[in-house]
């Protein structure tokens, strides 16, 4: 090794930054792709009846559950933009640093907000097409969001307290 050549730790961080930002980003590219489709095949208002689940085209102004949907879209862009942004900065600090479920559970969190970020920076409105009959009308991007919150409950619940082994004894 030679002087200013990276470390084998600095390589690997950086190879994990280049994932999680590629699928995060693969991602997102999906699910705004799907929500072209929705807007595209499903603004005649027809549904697509697939038995557990209906497609179906909707707007949404607000964020989760159409809450705060009476609020200046440039206001809710704002607030959901800085959260995105603040989400972004973790993922790319955090690399390396825990367990491999949360790795995963951040990037699929991160790859949901952007999505929903740049629907809603389109025209205000994020573009919905998941519908149950029994709860709200939601998107990928929402799936997303909601898989990654698990799998990061699902690794706090499995990661190892910092009070246990030799150090914590009395």
């Amino acid at each position: 090794m030679t002087v200013g050549d990276p470390t084998p730790r600095a390589v690997a961080v950086t190879r994990v930054r280049a994932l999680a930002l590629t699928g995060a980003g693969v991602l997102a590219a999906l699910d705004l792709s799907l929500k072209a489709w929705a807007e595209r095949d499903l603004s005649d208002g027809q549904a697509v009846d697939l038995a557990l689940i209906e497609l179906r085209l909707v707007f949404n102004p607000g964020v989760a559950f159409g809450l705060g949907s009476a609020l200046p879209s440039a206001l809710v862009l704002a607030v959901t933009g800085t959260i995105v942004a603040g989400l972004a900065v973790f993922v790319w600090r955090t690399p390396g640093t825990g367990a491999p479920v949360t790795a995963f559970a951040l990037v699929v969190v991160l790859a949901g907000a952007v999505s929903n970020l740049a629907d809603r920076a389109a025209d205000g409105v994020v573009t919905d097409y998941l519908h149950t009959g029994w709860f709200p009308t939601f998107n990928g991007a929402d799936v997303l969001i909601t898989v990654g919150g698990f799998a990061l409950v699902l690794g706090s619940l499995r990661a190892p307290s910092p009070r246990s082994g030799p150090a914590a004894s009395p």
